[in-house]
């Protein structure tokens, strides 16, 4: 948690600058995430309406109700195809200009995105939102709970604190959740005539990174690995020199991989060497979203509507999902130290039994009068399992080398992206959580047979619990 970190460094004489460098960067990045998944589900009507309107201006065609619920669903879902082509050129861009110019440059799909949203209702194009979400999509695609920040938390944290830092994306990521919730009431900016100002509002952290981000460093293992930039040795992030343990480390991964350069993805594909490294991020990246966790977001209203709560309770209701995670977050983050690989194993078994029990009360949601409050606990106990299991952002950087990072953060969010745009399209019409909960089994499975515990361990000695696994494959 970000407290423990400022106390930490204060414990050593350090400045400020660490923590001031994550909120920077997670407000205009893993922010953005969480806050574009939100304001989608409290202007559905709105929406709807507005795109009947302009058919029926334009051509004098009355959409009839799956038509709307289509165009609606391909507006939610081109968020995630948007992503899909960030996490594609996040990647490239990050070597090609570091990771912190590559964050500042990508708002310039956030900024023109807003621009779209607000001007939409006065053009009568539900095309531009189309455009809109798409651009942000880009934007979020970039800088998500998977891409950028987690890889430059990962890379310029001191090790100690590498779990903790990299893990407050996901906090700010929940918080966005929250505060976009909060935004989207009624009483505020999801109303008729604001909706627009809603879909705009997310120029605000943007700009507010902008303004930031510029007077904090870049990454120092980027600098010295990949640039051969000496000066990263004297880099100042945390108020002083690197302390001689990390820069060791440091020179240690940078002799290691001398004249490599950045992996490019398809080269990552074909090296046997982290063939179950690789394996383990797909797998661990997709059931993020395969799990429907974050499509609950999207159609919350359908949700609770499912689960019999009141359509005047919903908006209100919803906000409770966002503070499950957000509350999550922080446990995981005071945590995640002292159990380590276990809340990931044990966050896909609670989800996976919280599944389950949902199924079971909406079938008998008409039989038994509180089953409703019970259907609306499961979704709150799932989304709470969620923030304290699947802690997989910093994985990439635990487990690969500094040459395969951007390919690798490159493979994991498009996985993500491309698996959200999948379940967004089909999660309203599924009416039961039974196949999300099959598959947190699965995954809390393969990771107690798999994936070996990262805590407090270096890179080489990881590699060493990976290599027994690359070499029965060889063979």
């Amino acid at each position: 948690m970000l407290v423990n970190i400022i106390v930490d460094l204060s414990k050593q004489g350090h400045t400020y600058t660490l923590v001031l460098m994550v909120t920077s960067t997670a407000i205009g990045g893993t922010l953005q995430y969480g806050y574009n998944l939100a304001i989608m589900n409290a202007p559905t009507v709105f929406i709807q309406n507005f795109v009947n309107e302009t058919f029926l201006e334009r051509w004098g065609i009355q959409l009839r109700v799956y038509e709307v619920t289509l165009i609606w669903t391909f507006i939610v879902s081109i968020f995630s195809l948007g992503g899909f082509i960030g996490a594609l050129i996040a990647g490239p861009m990050s070597v090609r200009f570091g990771r912190k110019k590559t964050m500042l440059l990508n708002n310039v799909f956030l900024l023109s995105s807003s621009l779209l949203a607000l001007l939409s209702r006065t053009a009568k194009s539900f095309e531009m939102i189309i455009i809109s979400r798409f651009l942000v999509g880009i934007n979020a695609g970039t800088v998500c709970v998977y891409i950028l920040p987690p890889m430059y938390f990962g890379e310029s944290a001191p090790k100690h604190l590498r779990w903790a830092v990299s893990l407050s994306s996901a906090v700010f990521t929940s918080f966005g959740l929250v505060l976009g919730q909060v935004v989207s009431l009624r009483e505020l900016l999801s109303s008729e005539p604001c909706w627009q100002y809603l879909f705009a509002s997310n120029a605000i952290p943007g700009l507010i990174q902008l303004l930031t981000l510029p007077w904090f460093p870049e990454s120092p293992r980027y600098l010295l690995i990949d640039c051969g930039d000496k000066e990263a040795c004297q880099w100042r992030l945390r108020g002083c020199e690197v302390q001689r343990e990390e820069l060791d480390e440091i020179l240690q991964e940078q002799n290691e991989t001398k004249g490599e350069r950045a992996k490019q993805l398809w080269e990552l594909f074909t090296d046997r060497s982290v063939r179950w490294q690789l394996i383990t991020v797909a797998v661990l990246s997709s059931v993020m979203q395969l799990c429907g966790n974050d499509s609950i977001y999207f159609y919350a209203s359908y949700v609770f509507q499912e689960a019999g709560i009141s359509a005047e309770q919903i908006q209100y209701v919803t906000i409770g999902t966002g503070m499950c995670e957000f509350t999550a977050c922080i446990l995981c983050n005071l945590l995640i130290e002292r159990l380590g690989r276990l809340m990931l194993m044990d966050g896909y078994v609670l989800m996976a039994g919280w599944a389950v029990v949902f199924t079971v009360a909406l079938s008998l949601e008409n039989m038994v009068t509180w089953m409703p409050y019970l259907s609306m606990t499961c979704i709150f106990t799932y989304i709470l399992s969620f923030g304290m299991g699947p802690v997989t952002g910093i994985l990439p950087t635990e487990i690969f080398n500094q040459t395969t990072h951007p390919a690798t953060y490159m493979a994991a969010g498009s996985l993500m992206w491309l698996n959200l745009f999948i379940i967004g399209m089909i999660f309203p019409f599924l009416y039961c959580f039974v196949p999300f909960g099959a598959v947190c089994l699965l995954t809390a499975s393969y990771i107690q047979m798999v994936l070996p515990e990262t805590k407090r361990k270096t890179l080489s000695m990881i590699t060493k619990e990976f290599y027994r696994l690359n070499n029965t494959w060889v063979s």
